[in-house]
């Protein structure tokens, strides 16, 4: 009797920590991922910030399975390859936001591309930043409706974008809509979330599963919002950069509520996983008040975007799915952007696709099901990249193999500063600041994660497959030579999203 008991006790447990995975794996959520560029943990009043004001962020953080420990590169266009293809950036030829060095290796076969297979359809509205020639766009990775700017940065002519942005940043732009090149009206944040609306309606009408990779460019610089947003700052004395880029982050805010009361007035959110995450951390000068300096809210933690530091990497993840995932749960287990790949593959019953450059990343559907299952520890590779860009940075990719590298594990983050001679070695579950170093303390521990990262680094040069590429004018980006030649025959036409149309 006493081992039907504990059989039953067993069994109850296991079926407790194990429901929510047996529901939600091969499941066919439609997934809605919302991804800021260049917002730190820092930036959401959530996070403690007390400055901005973010309560619909703040409602969904609320309600989220919140992953606590979420880990991306240091900047945008790695975070991006990582996402798209579940492996280290330069492990998929990303090792630069410019230089041609931005653009995805086309071996890789994106999870966009899987989730087609697996019955998808996926939209991409915002930034897509891996290659702007035709063979890298997102029309040709796994994306049937785009919507889209160029290279890095809506008016970054230089890099790529369309050359009319440099002219209006961020309001009226230019951008590729699917094959044809439109002119908009209104602010960028408000076209791709009102265009990513539009979409999801006739989706939901369609009753046919869906991605959407609604992928901003706010609030990256230059610091730019519509002036209702920027009013309380400047009244309260903040600077103009301040005004603007927590102005863009309370348009995002904004726009991230109406997004879920749609979804709320559609019956979509119990059959809809909505993600909210970043792509880097922080990137913002000092806060000017009535003349007087203050440093930025970071969350407590060292280092911002371009950065080893975990204020470079460590990101905000919420994810909400209603009646599937738990509300205002925490997952602490260390987790990445090349998680994402398996784990939505795994949600959309869709196959790992034959490649060669498979996902290397883990699937994150046993940590939503349960957030004390195992997991076990893992090493990061992290790397800044930049090396060699006649720009800020004149060393080779050796002389850079550990400057703006950091090696993180659950328990530690050994860091190699640049301009620091020795490594930073920190507890980094105990101080998430970086403050002490322990690399004198641990020097068996310096040396083991050094060792595990100079092997992972000898073997990426046959993987680095844009390494010295010539720098490409202007005039010849391949969305400059675009835009003149369908602006020659036959014009930019104007183009307005439906629910924008409905609106008016």
């Amino acid at each position: 009797m006493k081992i039907v008991y504990i059989y039953i006790l067993f069994t109850l447990f296991v079926i407790t920590n194990t429901s929510h995975a047996q529901k939600i794996e091969n499941s066919h959520p439609n997934i809605i991922f919302v991804m800021t560029d260049d917002q730190g943990m820092g930036d959401l009043s959530c996070m403690g910030n007390t400055i901005l004001k973010t309560p619909h962020l703040d409602s969904f953080y609320a309600k989220s399975t919140r992953f606590t420990n979420f880990q991306v590169s240091p900047t945008c266009a790695p975070t991006r390859s990582a996402l798209m293809s579940g492996r280290r950036p330069f492990e998929v030829g990303v090792s630069h936001t410019i230089l041609q060095r931005e653009r995805m290796a086309l071996n890789v076969v994106t999870f966009p591309q899987a989730l087609q297979k697996a019955g998808y359809t996926t939209g991409l509205f915002g930034k897509w930043h891996l290659g702007d020639e035709e063979a890298y766009l997102p029309q040709n990775r796994g994306f049937d409706e785009v919507l889209m700017h160029g290279a890095g940065g809506i008016g970054q002519e230089i890099y790529g974008d369309f050359p009319a942005n440099s002219e209006n940043t961020y309001f009226d732009n230019v951008l590729l809509h699917n094959n044809t090149i439109v002119k908009t009206k209104g602010f960028c944040t408000d076209i791709f979330f009102e265009s990513a609306l539009s979409w999801i309606k006739k989706q939901e009408e369609s009753n046919e599963p869906y991605f959407c990779y609604l992928a901003l460019n706010a609030p990256h610089g230059p610091f730019i919002a519509p002036e209702k947003y920027k009013k309380r700052f400047i009244e309260e004395g903040y600077d103009d950069k301040t005004a603007g880029r927590y102005g863009m982050i309370e348009n995002i805010d904004d726009n991230f509520g109406v997004l879920m009361e749609k979804l709320n007035d559609w019956n979509a959110l119990e059959n809809t996983l909505v993600i909210f995450m970043t792509d880097n951390g922080m990137s913002m000068p000092k806060i000017k008040k009535d003349g007087k300096k203050i440093s930025p809210f970071n969350a407590g933690m060292k280092g911002l975007k371009n950065t080893p530091w975990e204020g470079g990497t460590h990101v905000p993840a919420f994810w909400y799915w209603k009646g599937k995932l738990n509300e205002g749960e925490d997952i602490s287990a260390l987790t990445a952007h090349v998680d994402i790949y398996k784990t939505f593959c795994e949600l959309a019953g869709a196959d790992i696709p034959e490649s060669k450059l498979p996902p290397k990343g883990r699937s994150l559907v046993t940590l939503l099901g349960n957030p004390k299952a195992k997991w076990d520890d893992r090493e990061m590779f992290i790397h800044k990249g930049r090396w060699d860009d006649n720009w800020k940075n004149l060393k080779t990719r050796e002389e850079n193999k550990y400057i703006g590298a950091s090696i993180r594990t659950n328990e530690w983050r050994l860091v190699f500063a640049e301009g620091e001679e020795k490594p930073h070695l920190s507890a980094i579950t105990k101080d998430i600041g970086e403050n002490i170093n322990l690399a004198s303390k641990y020097p068996e521990v310096v040396e083991k994660l050094k060792e595990s990262y100079s092997k992972w680094w000898a073997t990426l040069d046959p993987l680095l497959v844009n390494k010295n590429l010539p720098k490409v004018e202007p005039k010849d980006q391949p969305f400059n030579k675009r835009y003149y030649k369908q602006k020659e025959e036959k014009g930019i036409p104007e183009w307005a999203p439906d629910y924008q149309k409905e609106a008016q």
